[in-house]
Formats: structure tokens, C-alpha cells, sequence
């Protein structure tokens, strides 16, 4: 079976009908790594479901300086949600890290499916609420925890990425500068 149609049998079941017809609406592509899938002030008119590879969104401030939202790895989908569902134009950039094989869905192909397989309108509304969960989750982290233990939430929900994605990246993605993130990884390593 397919890795995307796994990954929605996670939350509804669909008939061999109705798999069919979804992957229809699909598209699968290959991306070569630093390919830039979104830019920031275009408009994301696609979601994407990674089989293979590594993806991430960020964006960039006045300073110039990156933040990474968001890392997905295979079994994951990434978009910009803002943009997606307001249709305006968005402020993250999503780049491919690793090469990568994905499933892309429009934004058009995507409604189309809610009207001819309404399941699958709930089984995104499950997608968007847990990344609104997972959201909330992060903002409550970056409030309350160390730069450490942050950084232990990292390890424990991305395992794989630590050796592969780059460490100004991961400081990004925990709120700490390259600089600060090195010493602190130095300190956690010394202290085991």
C-alpha cells in the first residue's frame, strides 16, 4: 500500500474506490536537496506528503535571520497552512533539505476531493488540528523550557534528522543562536 494511503487509513478508512481516486488527484515528484518548493509573499497552492527525503519550512526576518517553523521527514506533510486555506499570500519559504520524493495535492484538487470522498474532509480537519496542537505544544515549549530540554524534545521527536540536518538549523528551529547551540550541545555531551 502506499505510504500516503497508510498514512490516511491512520485516521479514515477509505474503499479501493475511493484510494484509487484520490491518488488520481495526486501527483508524485522528485526533488533534487536546496530546491525551494515555496517562496515567501507567493501564494501556496499545494500541500505536500513526503515518501522520501526531508523538507522544511522557515522564514526569514528583517535581519536576515532564519527561523525554522517546521521539519517533515517521510510520513509527514508540510505546507503553508496560513496561505493554503486563506489563499493569500504567505510568509514561509518551504525547501527541500534532502532529495526527496513527494505527493503533491492542489489546493483545487484538494476541495474537489472533500465534495467526491467527504472523509477525506474530515481526515484533513484531524491534520489541521494536530498541527494546531502541535503548534500550541511549541509555543508553550519555547515559553517554558531550557534551551536543553528543547533541544531533548527535538532529539526525541525527529531521532533521524540529527545527523542530517544542519546544526544553524536545528538552533533555528529551537530558538537558540549556532553559536549558543554549539556550546550547549558541547556542555550535554561532556555532561553524559
Amino acid at each position: 500500500m502506499d505510504l500516503i494511503l497508510e498514512n490516511i487509513a491512520k485516521h479514515v478508512s477509505l474503499t479501493p474506490e475511493e484510494q484509487a481516486h484520490f491518488l488520481s488527484k495526486t501527483e508524485t515528484r522528485f526533488y533534487k536537496a536546496k530546491t525551494i518548493l515555496l517562496n515567501a509573499g507567493n501564494v501556496c497552492k499545494e500541500s505536500y506528503f513526503i515518501n522520501s527525503g526531508i523538507i522544511r519550512s522557515f522564514n526569514i526576518n528583517d535581519n536576515i535571520v532564519e527561523h525554522v517553523l517546521s521539519f517533515s521527514c517521510q510520513g509527514w506533510w508540510i505546507s503553508d497552512m496560513y496561505s493554503l486555506i486563506t489563499q493569500k499570500p504567505g510568509q514561509l519559504f518551504i525547501e527541500v533539505l534532502e532529495d526527496s520524493e513527494v505527493v503533491v495535492l492542489s489546493k483545487e484538487n484538494q476541495e474537489q476531493l472533500y465534495f467526491d470522498i467527504p472523509k477525506l474532509e474530515r481526515f484533513f480537519r484531524i491534520l489541521t488540528e494536530n498541527s494546531l496542537v502541535a503548534n500550541q505544544q511549541r509555543l508553550m515549549d519555547n515559553l517554558s523550557l531550557s534551551a536543553e530540554e528543547r533541544f531533548e524534545k527535538f532529539c526525541a521527536k525527529y531521532p533521524t534528522l540529527i545527523q542530517k540536518v544542519p546544526q544553524k538549523q536545528i538552533a533555528s528551529f529551537i530558538g537558540v543562536t549556532p553559536e549558543f547551540f554549539s556550546k550547549m550541545k558541547a556542555r550535554l555531551l561532556k555532561s553524559k
